[in-house]
């Protein structure tokens, strides 16, 4: 008898991470019914500035080619929550701006007000290394993102596949 796990037939990693990016969909569409953020909540969302979808100014891309974070608080307007993505206006060096983002290009999302935070599976480039991400971009003011020593409000998912 094999101790080797058998290759899932389910794409298990995909529906996960699909759930997962939904709750970022939802939280967002829960803002946008209200009119904005309750209390003290606020957003940190990160994703791939060059995937599929994503639509947001030539100089963002510029300065930002791979990832970037922007934070949604104090100065952000024309919250629109789809299906796929959602788009919103911001400040960047008090220019501003629409930004189009697939719920598929978010690679990560916090919310420091009660130290909740959601990673998604890193996308590969051609030469199969992680390429990080920079910091927030946009005109929000500077804050300390707070994490649990025991990680319980931390949720990352991370299938590793058998060639």
């Amino acid at each position: 008898m094999s101790e080797q796990t058998p290759d899932s037939l389910i794409p298990y990693d995909e529906i996960v991470q699909e759930a997962l990016r939904a709750v970022v969909g939802r939280v967002l569409g829960e803002v946008e019914k209200a009119g904005g953020l309750p209390g003290e909540h606020h957003f940190y969302i990160t994703f791939k500035t060059q995937a599929q979808g994503v639509d947001i100014p030539r100089q963002l891309v510029e300065r930002f080619p791979d990832e970037m974070t922007i934070v949604i608080q104090n100065r952000f307007w024309d919250l629109k929550v789809k299906p796929d993505g959602f788009e919103v206006g911001l400040s960047f060096n008090q220019v501003p701006a629409k930004l189009i983002i697939p719920f598929a290009a978010v690679t990560g999302f916090v919310d420091p007000a009660v130290n909740f935070a959601l990673q998604f599976q890193a996308q590969i480039d051609d030469d199969g290394e992680d390429t990080g991400h920079s910091s927030a971009g946009n005109d929000a003011p500077p804050a300390v993102i707070a994490s649990a020593e025991d990680g319980s409000n931390v949720v990352s998912v991370d299938f590793t596949r058998k060639k």
